[in-house]
């Protein structure tokens, strides 16, 4: 080989080389890019509200879950005389967003009780993948969410066993196996979702490293660390741990960190965000009620009603800059909310891109009247 030769050789790799280089930074980037532009809008609908789901602005949201199915014989059913109604209306919005997903949701904190019993054997796990697969075909939903509070753990009267851990697994894959099979069928993807709880106890008694293989993605819970059980005030969904706080350490951040941990893919991962605050009442005056024994539990308040309080001139708003979280003081009334505003459903959006997350889930869209929060949400996290 010559000199001429051989520099014309190495021209060319290197040629090769920058070529090769450009197309894989240009597909990396325009990876990064429809990563962003695929983040998840997902917004649960309860039937029991007294709202209209043909209200809904589809267009400002990827997926809309229906709650609740009960767990009835072994079998998801809806038992409100309005569900199939609202669930007509929710389907229709697909003329408004043709992209849009609407699955229905089983269990929520109400209608958990039957889950451990249903997981626990072959027989009871295939039956209820069926018939689950049955009830989405008949209201021509998109897929199915599991919210089962909790496995292993007491929720609201739910009953629990320590195999609960291995049986949810199990569960999901039947039903992932029956999914598949009429997907198979329709030419379609079927989705499998779940809601998760944000503490470790939640991490503790299920195996989501296993889990997760079933699942399109993962609603995890962010919002009330502090709730209906505690006669103690605290940010109820704080994005980062907060220094004045005296008890336990939780906050999104922290739940994200544990999912991520039990070896979940951060892109199956979607922040859940409350469109609610939860407030004490008769609360000890100490630093403005924040972290302050309280006569009463957190009750749950729609985020409009908060707005509506905030007019009386009562309320002191607060903010903890470490937590990111805003809260409310009224002294008069010796009354502590905490609350979520536009400030941080901003800060979370821009969280959930940061970190490479799926997206963002509300509970729940009732709650937010006027769409300020959902308005805030759509423009920040497209």
């Amino acid at each position: 080989m010559t000199i001429k030769s051989s520099f014309t050789l190495i021209k060319s790799i290197v040629f090769i080389s920058f070529m090769m280089l450009f197309f894989n930074c240009s597909k990396e980037a325009k990876f990064k890019k429809d990563a962003v532009n695929d983040l998840k809008i997902i917004g649960y609908v309860a039937g029991y509200e007294n709202y209209d789901p043909a209200l809904v602005d589809a267009k400002k949201l990827t997926h809309i879950n229906y709650a609740f199915a009960n767990i009835v014989e072994g079998k998801p059913k809806f038992e409100l005389d309005t569900d199939s109604l609202k669930i007509s209306k929710l389907i229709a919005l697909k003329k408004v967003n043709p992209n849009l997903k609407v699955l229905y949701s089983v269990g929520g904190w109400v209608w958990s009780n039957e889950f451990s019993h249903t997981a626990a054997y072959p027989e009871s796990r295939k039956q209820f993948a069926i018939s689950a697969v049955e009830l989405m075909k008949k209201h021509g939903f998109d897929g199915i969410d599991l919210d089962w509070e909790y496995p292993g753990q007491r929720g609201e009267d739910n009953d629990f066993r320590p195999s609960d851990k291995e049986n949810f697994t199990l569960l999901l894959a039947d039903i992932r196996k029956q999914l598949d099979k009429e997907g198979a069928k329709d030419k379609k993807h079927y989705l499998l979702t779940i809601a998760t709880g944000a503490d470790q106890a939640y991490i503790d008694n299920t195996d989501l490293g296993k889990a997760h293989k079933y699942l399109d993605f993962i609603n995890v819970m962010c919002y009330d660390f502090y709730h209906g059980w505690h006669f103690q005030t605290g940010h109820h969904a704080n994005l980062y741990p907060s220094e004045k706080e005296k008890f336990t350490v939780n906050s999104a951040h922290e739940a994200i960190k544990r999912h991520k941990k039990s070896g979940v893919p951060a892109n199956k991962l979607i922040m859940g965000i409350p469109f609610y605050a939860r407030q004490w009442k008769k609360v000890a005056p100490e630093n403005d009620g924040l972290y302050q024994t309280a006569m009463t539990t957190g009750t749950i308040a729609p985020y409009w009603d908060i707005v509506e309080k905030i007019k009386s001139g009562n309320y002191k708003k607060g903010y903890d800059d470490l937590a990111k979280a805003s809260y409310l003081w009224n002294a008069k009334d010796s009354i502590f909310i905490s609350w979520e505003t536009p400030k941080e459903i901003k800060q979370k959006a821009t969280y959930i891109k940061k970190n490479n997350l799926g997206g963002a889930m509300f509970w729940e869209y009732s709650l937010d009247k006027d769409q300020e929060l959902l308005n805030t949400l759509f423009q920040n996290i497209k």
